[in-house]
C-alpha cells in the first residue's frame, strides 16, 4: 500500500485584517443561528499578525492556518478544528480551548496564560490525502508534525484531561497550571518548569522529565511508570504520601479536639481546650466549612484542595500553612496570621480579612506578609487595614475587594484585576 509523503502544494492564502472581520461576523450570526450566517472556514489561510482578540470562534475550523504572532487574547476557540495549526509566538491569553483539537500544532514561544485547554486534544498528528481507496499519502505540512510547544508559556492554565502525548514541550512553563488527569505519555518536557503545577492522576509513562523543575508541584496519583527524571527537581511536592504529622499522631480523634476547640473559642477558655495543628497534613480531615475554630495554631499545616466555606479562623495563628486550591469563600479570617502561607488558586470569595476588634476598642490585623497567592480569588474579600508586605498577588482577581488601608508595599502586582 502506497505511503508517500510529500509537500503540500496548496499554498497558504492571505487574508486581510478587514476580510477576517467579515468572516468573524458571519461565523458569530451562524453560532446565534441568525440568517446569512456562515461558519469560519480558515483552512491553509495566512493570519500572522492579525487580531482575533475576543473574539467567538467556537467550532471554527482553522485546519494548518498560519497564525504566527497573532492576538487571540481572549477568544473562544472551543471545539475549534486546529489540527496543524502554526501558533508561533501567539498570543492567547485567556482563550478559551475546551476541547480544541490542536493535534500536530506548533505552539513555540506561544502564550497561553490562564488559557482554557480542558479535555484539548495536543497529541501529534499528520495530515493525509486519500489518492484512491485504499490508499493514503502523507501531506507535509511546514513546521507542523509533531505538537510542539518548546517554550511556550502556560502558566495557570487550565489542562485537565488534555491529551499531550508525544508533544514536545522541552522549556515549557507550566507554571501552577491546572493538569489533572492529564496525559502525558511519551511527551518530551525536559527542562519544563512544572512549579507549584496540579497534575493529580495525571499519565506521565515514559515522558522525558529529565531537568525538569516540579518543586512544589502536586503528584497525587500521578503515574510515572518508565518515566525520566534524571537532574529533575521535586521539592516541596505533594503526593499521597503524608505531607507532615498524620492525624492518628494527635492521640484522640480528630472530630473531639474540634469540638473541644470549639467549646474554648466560645466559652473565652473556661471550657474545652485549645488545639494545636501544627505541621499537621489535614487533606484526611473531615469537613471544615462552617465550623468556629478561632485562635486556632497550625502553623505549617497543609489545607491543599480542602473545602472550607464559612469558616471561622478569627486570630488564628498560620504561618507557613499550605491554603492552595482551597475553597474558603464567606471565611471569617479577621485578625488572621497567615505569614508566609501559600494561597495559590485558593478561592477566597466574600471572606473577611479585615483587623478583629478587641474590648477596649484594640485592633488586630491580618498579617499576610510574603504571602504566595498567585491567582488567587478575592472578589468582594475585606481586605481593609491588612499588612501584605512583598505578597505574590500575581494574576490575583481582587475585584471588589475592599483595600482601604492596606499595606501592599513590595508586593508583586503583575496582572493582578480589580486594584483601584
Amino acid at each position: 500500500m502506497a505511503n508517500e509523503t510529500r509537500q503540500i502544494t496548496r499554498p497558504r492564502l492571505p487574508m486581510s485584517q478587514a476580510e477576517l472581520d467579515e468572516v468573524v461576523r458571519r461565523h458569530d450570526m451562524y453560532l446565534s443561528a441568525r440568517l446569512g450566517g456562515q461558519r469560519a472556514l480558515l483552512a491553509y489561510r495566512d493570519l500572522t499578525g492579525l487580531d482575533l482578540s475576543g473574539r467567538r470562534l467556537s467550532d471554527a475550523d482553522l485546519t494548518a492556518a498560519f497564525l504566527p504572532g497573532a492576538r487571540l487574547c481572549g477568544t473562544n476557540l472551543a471545539n475549534a478544528t486546529m489540527f496543524a495549526c502554526n501558533l508561533t509566538r501567539a498570543d492567547l491569553r485567556g482563550a478559551v480551548l475546551v476541547r480544541a483539537d490542536l493535534r500536530g500544532a506548533v505552539l513555540r514561544g506561544a502564550d497561553l496564560e490562564g488559557a482554557d485547554l480542558f479535555d484539548a486534544d495536543l497529541r501529534d498528528g499528520r495530515i493525509g490525502h486519500r489518492v484512491r481507496i485504499g490508499v493514503i499519502e502523507e501531506v507535509a505540512i511546514a513546521d507542523a508534525a509533531s505538537s510542539d510547544l518548546e517554550g511556550a508559556r502556560l502558566v495557570n492554565a487550565d489542562l485537565s484531561q488534555a491529551r499531550i502525548s508525544g508533544a514536545i514541550a522541552a522549556h515549557t512553563d507550566f507554571t501552577d497550571a491546572v493538569m489533572r488527569r492529564c496525559k502525558l505519555v511519551r511527551a518530551d518536557l525536559h527542562h519544563a518548569t512544572l512549579n507549584g503545577a496540579n497534575l493529580e492522576g495525571a499519565d506521565l509513562s515514559g515522558a522525558n522529565l529529565q531537568g525538569a523543575s516540579l518543586r512544589n508541584a502536586i503528584l497525587t496519583d500521578a503515574i510515572f511508570h518508565n518515566t525520566e527524571t534524571d537532574g529533575a527537581d521535586f521539592a516541596g511536592v505533594l503526593s499521597e504520601k503524608p505531607a507532615g504529622r498524620m492525624l492518628t499522631e494527635l492521640g484522640a480523634p480528630i472530630e473531639t479536639l474540634l469540638q473541644r476547640h470549639e467549646r474554648w473559642a466560645a466559652t473565652q477558655g473556661a471550657e474545652g481546650e485549645p488545639l494545636d495543628l501544627s505541621g499537621y497534613d489535614l487533606r484526611l480531615a473531615p469537613s471544615l466549612s462552617g465550623q468556629c475554630l478561632s485562635a486556632l495554631r497550625a502553623k505549617g499545616a497543609v489545607f491543599f484542595g480542602l473545602t472550607l466555606e464559612g469558616i471561622a479562623l478569627q486570630a488564628a495563628q498560620l504561618e507557613g500553612a499550605d491554603f492552595r486550591s482551597s475553597r474558603m469563600t464567606r471565611a471569617d479570617l479577621r485578625g488572621v496570621n497567615l505569614t508566609a502561607a501559600r494561597l495559590t488558586n485558593a478561592d477566597l470569595r466574600d471572606s473577611n480579612l479585615g483587623p478583629l476588634v478587641l474590648p477596649g476598642g484594640r485592633l488586630i490585623v491580618s498579617l499576610l506578609e510574603r504571602v504566595e497567592a498567585r491567582h488567587v480569588d478575592m472578589r468582594g474579600a475585606n481586605l481593609s487595614r491588612a499588612v501584605m508586605r512583598c505578597a505574590d498577588l500575581s494574576a490575583a482577581n481582587l475585584t471588589g475587594a475592599d483595600l482601604a488601608g492596606t499595606d501592599l508595599s513590595e508586593a508583586q502586582l503583575a496582572g493582578a484585576i480589580g486594584l483601584p
